[in-house]
């Protein structure tokens, strides 16, 4: 019996951490929000909650790892 190679599948750490927008591009969170919040002031813990994209150069690592994307 042979195995099958080149299966493809989701990394399941970048799953959790990463979603793909309906363009195709990679949409991340903030990181710096949880915990010693007391220091930070209100205004920088509000722009963490807000997402944004991941760099282009990154890009292409996170979508192998996310074949089914």
């Amino acid at each position: 019996m042979s195995k099958k190679t080149g299966s493809a599948k989701t990394r399941k750490a970048v799953a959790k951490r990463f979603k793909v927008t309906g363009t195709g591009k990679i949409k991340r969170f903030r990181q710096g929000k949880r915990h010693l919040l007391q220091s930070k002031n209100r205004k920088r813990k509000r722009r963490l909650r807000t997402g944004t994209l991941v760099a282009e150069v990154d890009a292409p690592s996170v979508h192998r790892n996310l074949p089914f994307s």
